[in-house]
């Protein structure tokens, strides 16, 4: 860099600073101002010219394009700022940054070549008020690790904006961090929840890159309970954060630990050009590596010490800090290794209160959260140490990484020394190419089973059924089958290219019964078995393929190849599908057991080391955490009993590029938890229920109202939601702590669940008068949802009922436990009594079957019949209902309280009023009531549940926006929180 790029960086630097957290403004104006405080020099780079100028001469790597990208990331990620009313990261956005800072044309065509506009969703954030000290001034002549990382992403082919996302979304987290320079002590605990396999180690890698050049010096990952993981986790940091240099520190390229690595030997590690420390930045000293975990050996407590140039100061005084190297480890989650940790910290010279620390913890609902009972006198074995550590570290910082985030949200607050995080949860956006479990289900579908084609259906596209195959093993010959098909599809493509890099270096086929060793070696058996038996190059094999490929494959990829090569016929892949079974079994080993059994495993899951084409069979190994890469066909069968585990065995996630429609998931529909039968589809299409549900609420709560966070991660347990009665959202010991007091939910669809098991006649009593007063006929009403180009349609027996008068039925119902229903029941007093005007009246809606369907009832003494819906509670010992309501009367219902536009349907239109709510009407029969309807059809009030799913008028919102109101329980005190000013508004 010359003196003039320093020069100009300053200059730029200074007024970025001193826009950051401000409204764009003039920027020559801006830079003539601050260039007179500077050296007089600076006035040649203080007009816009000299901007573009440079601008025309930068790469997207180079200093200044950092500070202005990272500067623009905040206006363009800032929801309903101030200074504007553009939505976010939309071109109108950028374009009115521009203008507000008074721009040239060819500047703002410059800053968008070098700067794209972001167009995918931002982080959703909940936190406390944090001390500002992230700032572009604060990191200006420091950055290393940081560019050098986002330089690496560039190079491997990360478009623009993912990084521009991953800038901001790391900012976030390190901004919330304590400043590593600051005499005050603080300790900072958060959580980053992201999805299962979608890149979540792309962004610790990045907080790590950016900690580390802002000055925090021992970094502790903790990466897993496994060997394996570990090891996976170490190799990433190694290969794009800590370098070669680092790595190998003047020794011979034949002695690092990954001399064997092909990603090694083709140059793929990052690279500095020399030692960090001589290029003026700082090296980082690894203090394990792949094949080593953390040991307790006496080099390794001397590596532990850091070097003071300064001794009179503290480590944290910025004299010493940056110049002083960082270590690095990555820690398996074991009691007796982190315990070795936590003993040689102790023993070191450098006070431990000196030393800034950040503690990454991967995976961090499993092994970490304490499962002990709240009134236990000890912890569990892991959480208990990374107590300690962070209790003997004031200065660490402890950030929590998951998909799956429900333990670690119910987490006890008021207990310090452990891993709640206090200072914010940051949720990631679902990133571009990402396959979740959404792809695998139609959540948001209206179609009949009739009407789902494999181009509109994602389950019919990607989702095989399991029979029970005990005896027969056509299940796992078809997947075998498809596994070889897309085998050869994979080559079919490499072969015509268009595919980026050219080839796929991995292709594999996950089987997932159990966690057992001796199921794996049935397995092993049978699979082997089967495959030899295959006949892949004979008559009968290709049959198979021939029959597979022209009633799947070439169906599905013909309408979801994403404009990849597809054969015309079976016949044009056929010169493939020979070279696909001689990659997979060659070598006589087709299948990699993945279970430690030494005995029994067949070869080594390292995925970096060498191309894997095989099948893989394990359980816990391949559970959690470690990516199978190339996985394309999934045979799962295994049961879980809360939603976490279950969701984290979803191997079948993640980035599928080139082969997202070859990909396969064959699951055993029927499978048996708890001595019942459960349909393992239906409980992961419930997960992504759960999961979509907590996120949408993290959205409706991240906005600020009046500078303030409408809740604060202790009020966030509330927000976890259960979709399957058998599947809770983590497992038991982990749940507690929280109340929620009121729910402001202005056109929300709301559905109580907790009905009464006895009395059941006091609700019908109470519903009876309103379900008479409806209209005798039923007329046809409707809602078209034009994005989704659907329509959902049903009829309904209708009437209107005045505000106050529903209240007080509300008032009266009777529920098996109250506090489900209570927070809602506030709200419906407020805006019916408390604030006048908010609701006239509620229109209510009775949805009826068709005649075909027979299932009417007769209710009252009017002799009339009603429809009614067959649900049944939850099996657990908290007897709720599930889910009651049917997704296609929700567009009607919130139509009618304003809470959607137009319905293009005349009678839905008809039912519309300004200040009215809708109340849909479900006369339930559970399972052992549904034989008590006589011949007549008449049954008593008592064996009826009259349930209710409601939308209050989109218009009755508080004054001050805010909508949630809740106490907090925990093991100190009965309530940790008073929001009781949210009453006021």
């Amino acid at each position: 860099m010359t003196g003039n790029d320093t020069l100009r960086l300053a200059l730029h630097g200074a007024v970025l600073a001193d826009l950051d957290g401000s409204k764009p403004k003039n920027l020559a104006r801006a830079l003539v101002y601050q260039a007179e405080d500077m050296d007089p020099d600076a006035e040649a780079f203080a007009s816009e010219g000299d901007f573009q100028s440079a601008l025309r001469d930068a790469r997207a790597t180079d200093q200044l394009v950092e500070l202005w990208r990272r500067q623009l990331a905040k206006w363009d990620y800032a929801e309903r700022p101030v200074w504007g009313d553009t939505v976010a990261r939309t071109d109108e956005r950028r374009s009115e940054i521009y203008r507000l800072l008074k721009l040239e044309d060819a500047t703002c065509k410059l800053l968008d070549e070098l700067v794209p506009v972001p167009k995918t969703a931002g982080p959703l954030v909940i936190s406390e008020k944090f001390k500002p000290w992230y700032t572009p001034e604060s990191q200006r002549s420091r950055p290393h690790y940081w560019p050098a990382y986002r330089k690496l992403l560039a190079d491997k082919g990360w478009p623009p904006h993912a990084i521009a996302g991953l800038d901001v979304a790391t900012d976030q987290v390190v901004e919330r961090l304590a400043d590593p320079t600051d005499e005050e002590v603080y300790q900072s605990k958060g959580l980053v929840v992201g999805y299962v396999q979608s890149g979540k180690t792309a962004n610790f890698t990045g907080v790590v890159a950016k900690a580390v050049d802002a000055g925090y010096r021992l970094v502790i990952v903790l990466g897993g309970t496994l060997n394996m993981l570990r090891a996976q986790t170490q190799r990433r940091l190694d290969m794009e954060l800590v370098g070669r240099e680092n790595i190998m520190r003047g020794a011979d390229e034949m002695e690092s630990d990954y001399a064997d690595d092909p990603a090694w030997k083709a140059g793929k590690f990052i690279t500095f050009g020399g030692m960090p420390s001589a290029l003026g930045a700082f090296d980082i000293v690894r203090m394990t590596t792949r094949k080593n975990d953390y040991k307790s050996l006496l080099q390794g407590i001397t590596a532990l010490e850091f070097e003071k140039r300064e001794p009179a100061l503290p480590l944290y005084d910025r004299e010493n800090l940056h110049r002083s190297s960082a270590s690095l480890m990555v820690v398996k989650k074991n009691k007796t290794v982190l315990a070795k940790l936590v003993k040689d910290l102790g023993k070191i010279r450098t006070p431990l209160s000196e030393i800034p620390v950040l503690i990454i913890d991967d995976e961090s609902d499993e092994a970490s959260v304490n499962t002990s009972k709240p009134d236990a006198a000890q912890r569990s074995a892991i959480n208990e140490q990374i107590s300690k550590l962070l209790k003997m570290l004031p200065r660490a910082q402890y950030v929590g990484y998951t998909a799956t985030p429900f333990a670690n949200v119910f987490v006890d607050p008021s207990d310090t020394e452990d891993i709640f995080p206090k200072d914010f949860i940051i949720s990631l956006p679902r990133p571009d190419g990402y396959m979740g479990a959404r792809d695998f289900h139609d959540l948001d579908s209206a179609l009949e089973a009739g009407e789902l084609t494999f181009a509109n259906s994602n389950e019919k596209a990607h989702v095989r059924d399991i029979v029970d195959d005990a005896d027969d093993d056509t299940c796992m010959q078809q997947a075998m089958d498809m596994f070889v098909l897309s085998a050869a599809m994979k080559l079919y493509r490499e072969d015509l290219g268009g595919l980026g890099d050219g080839f796929f270096q991995h292709h594999t086929m996950l089987i997932h019964e159990s966690v057992r060793t001796h199921v794996h070696r049935s397995l092993h058996e049978r699979v082997l078995g089967l495959w030899h038996e295959s006949g892949y190059t004979g008559p009968q094999g290709h049959a198979r393929l021939r029959h597979l490929f022209d009633t799947d494959v070439s169906l599905v990829s013909a309408v979801r190849s994403d404009g990849h090569a597809v054969p015309g016929s079976y016949n044009e892949l056929l010169p493939y599908v020979g070279p696909a079974v001689v990659r997979i079994g060659g070598d006589e080993q087709p299948i990699i057991v993945v279970n430690g059994d030494q005995d029994l495993e067949t070869g080594e899951a390292d995925f970096d080391k060498r191309a894997i084409w095989k099948i893989l069979i394990g359980g816990q190994k391949l559970a959690r955490g470690f990516t199978v890469e190339g996985l394309t066909v999934s045979f799962f069968r295994r049961r879980a009993g809360n939603a976490s585990t279950l969701m984290q065995m979803g191997r079948w996630f993640g980035f599928r590029k080139g082969y997202r429609d070859l990909v396969r998931l064959y699951l055993g529909r029927k499978e048996t938890i708890g001595g019942s039968e459960f349909d393992l589809y239906d409980g992961f299409q419930a997960i992504c229920r759960d999961e979509e549900a907590f996120r949408s609420e993290l959205e409706r709560y991240s906005e600020m109202v009046d500078g303030r966070p409408q809740v604060t991660p202790d009020q966030i347990p509330p927000l976890v939601s259960q979709h399957a009665p058998w599947l809770k959202p983590t497992s038991p010991n982990k749940m507690y702590n929280a109340r929620l007091e009121l729910v402001r939910s202005a056109g929300r669809w709301e559905e109580p669940t907790a009905y009464p098991q006895k009395g059941l006649e006091n609700n019908t009593a109470l519903w009876l008068p309103i379900l008479e007063s409806l209209g005798e006929v039923p007329a046809t009403y409707a809602y078209h949802f034009p994005q989704e180009g659907t329509t959902h349609r049903f009829p309904a027996l209708t009437g209107t009922v005045p505000a106050e008068a529903m209240l007080s039925v509300f008032e009266q119902l009777h529920w098996e436990t109250v506090e489900p229903f209570d927070p809602h029941l506030r709200y419906l007093e407020e805006i019916t009594r408390a604030a006048p005007g908010k609701i006239d009246d509620w229109l209510v809606l009775a949805p009826q079957h068709l005649a075909s369907d027979n299932k009417t009832l007769r209710l009252g003494g009017s002799g009339r019949s009603y429809s009614w819906f067959s649900r049944d509670r939850r099996k657990d010992r908290h007897p709720l209902f599930g889910a009651i309501s049917d997704r296609k009367h929700r567009g009607v219902a919130h139509r009618i309280a304003g809470a959607l536009p137009d319905s293009g349907d005349a009678a839905t239109e008809s039912l519309v009023g300004e200040r009215r709510g809708a109340l849909v009407l479900y006369p339930v029969l559970e399972r052992h009531h549904r034989a008590s309807i006589d011949s007549e059809g008449r049954i008593g009030a008592d064996k009826v549940v009259m349930a209710f799913a409601f939308v209050a008028p989109a218009t009755a919102q508080s004054a001050n926006g805010r909508v949630v109101q809740f106490t907090t329980v925990s093991s100190v005190a009965s309530a940790i929180i008073d929001r009781s000013e949210i009453d006021k508004g």
